[in-house]
Order: C-alpha cells, then sequence, then structure tokens
C-alpha cells in the first residue's frame, strides 16, 4: 500500500473513531496559507485541533514521535488562522494527537489535550 493512501485511509479511521466517540468533524484537511491540520472538530464547547500519524508497524518509531515541536508550532499557527478565518476566536481550543499502527487491524491511540 503506497503511504498517501495508507495516510488517507488513517485520517479516515480517526475520523470515524472521532465521530463514534460524539465529536462533530468541522473540517478535513483544512488548508490555509500557512499549512494543513488534518482534523478540525468539535467536542462540547471546544474546537479539536487533530493530528494524525499513521504507521505500518514501529520499525520506524513511534507514530507520535513525528510530532515534534516544530510540527506543533506549525499546526498552532494554522490553528490560529483558522480561528481568525472562521470568526471562532475566543472559544476554547485544544490540540490532539492520534495514531494509527498497524494495517490489517490498526491500533488506535488518541492523546486529548497533546501539545
Amino acid at each position: 500500500m503506497q503511504s498517501n493512501t495508507y495516510g488517507k485511509r488513517s485520517e479516515i479511521i480517526a475520523t470515524n473513531y472521532l465521530k463514534e466517540k460524539g465529536y462533530k468533524i468541522l473540517e478535513s484537511n483544512y488548508k490555509n496559507k500557512v499549512g494543513e491540520i488534518d482534523i478540525i472538530a468539535q467536542d462540547g464547547e471546544y474546537i479539536v485541533f487533530v493530528e494524525v500519524k499513521a504507521r505500518a508497524s514501529e520499525a520506524f518509531g513511534n507514530p507520535f514521535e513525528a510530532i515534534n515541536e516544530r510540527k506543533q508550532y506549525k499546526i498552532h499557527q494554522v490553528a490560529s488562522l483558522y480561528l481568525v478565518q472562521k470568526r471562532k476566536y475566543g472559544k476554547p481550543c485544544r490540540f490532539d494527537a492520534i495514531s494509527i499502527l498497524g494495517i490489517e487491524n490498526p491500533e488506535i491511540r488518541h492523546i486529548i489535550d497533546a501539545f
């Protein structure tokens, strides 16, 4: 399976997981001039910016390890612009991370308020 296809499949898995948990999906693959956020959802009063990382195995490390400080900074920048563009500034928000590990029976890990 090509990594791009695997990445898209993983984002669909993460979206379905969040829906099952009661999140309302606001945006998928949201892009602005600063960058991209995989999923933007609403959990109660919170606007949740979700980064999804997927790996077929942990041979190259845990998926969460790919969400380094530089990536977190970029996500914060994209989120800030989103809040302004959508006139949602002042709303409580948080940053979650979801890892998808494996192909056949993927293991989903969700860290709420990850960074």
